[in-house]
């Protein structure tokens, strides 16, 4: 589900348009948030695999969702400010991508090590399901409403369910079996 959450960054098309009308911000200036996002999910990626090592899971993947959760809420308060939008969205939301979006890949693949290719496929198709579901919501909310204010504000909602969501799922147990089974701590 993390995966899901995490995915709609690769939506961020959706939102160039009501951007670039709404602020008068050219294409190549939006755009470039994204490319921002992509640059610093990497560094998360590789800062959030060392961390791994080290802590645990849940704590890294907290950790990655309240920095992407804060980058998405933050970015609503960008309006007529590029920089902030580069800083928040960018900066802030894409480590969180990186620390978050790392850790159902590396613990996935070592709860089923017979299964790799297979579960990092898994992994990585969750994340594309969520570019894939930001945009039929963001398509279905467009028809309503085509400002960039109401686009800003649909970050801050899903920015706090980024948030709480890592907090609310279960912690899978390895059974005596060796079979992972979910239960709640």
């Amino acid at each position: 589900m993390l995966q899901v959450v995490l995915g709609s960054m690769c939506a961020w098309s959706v939102y160039r348009t009501p951007l670039v009308k709404a602020f008068h911000w050219s294409i190549s200036e939006v755009t470039l948030t994204f490319m921002i996002c992509i640059l610093a999910l990497g560094l998360g990626a590789s800062f959030g695999g060392l961390r791994l090592a080290k802590a645990e899971p849940r704590t890294v993947a907290i950790t990655g969702a309240m920095l992407y959760g804060a980058g998405t809420m933050l970015a609503s308060l960008s309006a007529n400010h590029l920089p902030i939008l580069y800083l928040t969205y960018g900066v802030i939301g894409g480590l969180g991508l990186g620390f978050a979006c790392i850790v159902p890949v590396a613990v996935q693949v070592k709860w089923f090590p017979d299964r790799r290719g297979f579960i990092t496929g898994v992994a990585v198709g969750g994340f594309g399901a969520g570019a894939l579901a930001t945009a039929c919501r963001n398509a279905a909310h467009r028809k309503r409403r085509r400002d960039a204010d109401s686009c800003l504000r649909g970050y801050r909602i899903h920015g706090v369910v980024t948030e709480l969501r890592p907090l609310l799922a279960p912690t899978p147990q390895p059974s005596c079996s060796g079979k992972v089974s979910l239960l709640w701590k």
